[in-house]
C-alpha cells in the first residue's frame, strides 16, 4: 500500500510567522498548508489526513491547548508541536499529557523545529502503517468462517490439535485443515506469526476452564 502524503499543518494568528514557516518548510522540501485560526483549520481540514500539526498555544476563539482537545474528541491521529509565545509550565505539562509530541518557545529555531516536526511526521507516519495494518487483519478476518474462527482463537489460547478436536466435537485431521485454511487466509506460516497477528486483532487466549 502507497503511504499517504504527509502535510504539515500550521495553525497561528500571525501571518507574518505563517508565511515565515510555509517558506522554511519548502526549502526543507515539506508539503505545508496554513490556517490563521482554529476554527479555519477545523473547517478545512480532513482529519484522516497524514502529517502533523504546528499550533500555536495562544490565539483568540478557541485556543491550542482548545484545538488539541476537540481533536482528541474527533479521534484525530495528527501529532501536535506546539509553539508558545512564553513559557508556560502548566500549559506545557497539559499539553504533552495529551500527546502533543513537543512544546517550543517562539523565537523558535529553524534546526529545532525542523527536528520536532520530523519527529511528528514520523510518529504520524507510523499511526497510519499500523492503522493500515489494522484493517488489512480485519478483512482476513472477515474472509474467515465460522469455524475456522472458533479453531483460531483455541490454537491463540495454546491448544494441540487433538484439544481443539476434542473441545469442539471433531477430528483431528478436520482441526488441521481448518488450520492450514486459516493460516493461508491470514498470510502467515507458523503459529508465532499468528499468535502476534491475533495479539495485534485483540484476539488473545481464551482463560482456561
Amino acid at each position: 500500500m502507497e503511504a499517504p502524503v504527509s502535510t504539515v499543518y500550521l495553525v497561528d494568528d500571525d501571518p507574518d510567522l505563517l508565511k515565515a514557516l510555509q517558506r522554511l518548510l519548502q526549502s526543507a522540501g515539506l508539503r505545508s498548508a496554513a490556517f490563521g485560526s482554529a476554527q479555519e483549520f477545523l473547517q478545512g481540514h480532513d482529519r484522516h489526513a497524514a502529517g502533523c500539526l504546528v499550533l500555536d498555544l495562544s490565539m483568540p476563539g478557541l485556543n491550542g491547548l482548545q484545538l488539541q482537545h476537540e481533536l482528541e474528541q474527533q479521534g484525530s491521529p495528527l501529532p501536535i508541536v506546539f509553539l508558545s509565545g512564553r513559557g508556560d509550565i502548566a500549559a506545557t505539562v497539559q499539553a504533552m499529557k495529551h500527546g502533543a509530541t513537543n512544546f517550543l518557545t517562539k523565537p523558535v529555531d529553524d534546526t529545532e523545529l525542523l527536528a520536532a516536526i520530523q519527529e511528528a511526521l514520523a510518529a504520524g507516519a507510523q499511526w497510519h502503517r499500523s492503522h493500515a495494518e489494522r484493517d488489512r487483519i480485519a478483512r482476513c478476518l472477515d474472509t474467515l468462517t465460522e469455524r475456522e474462527r472458533q479453531v483460531l482463537e483455541q490454537v491463540v489460547a495454546g491448544r494441540l490439535n487433538k484439544q481443539i478436536a476434542a473441545e469442539l466435537g471433531t477430528a483431528e485431521k478436520t482441526i488441521k485443515f481448518h488450520r492450514a485454511n486459516l493460516m493461508r487466509k491470514l498470510g502467515v506460516r507458523s503459529v508465532a506469526d499468528l499468535v502476534k497477528l491475533a495479539e495485534r486483532a485483540g484476539i488473545g487466549a481464551s482463560p482456561e476452564r
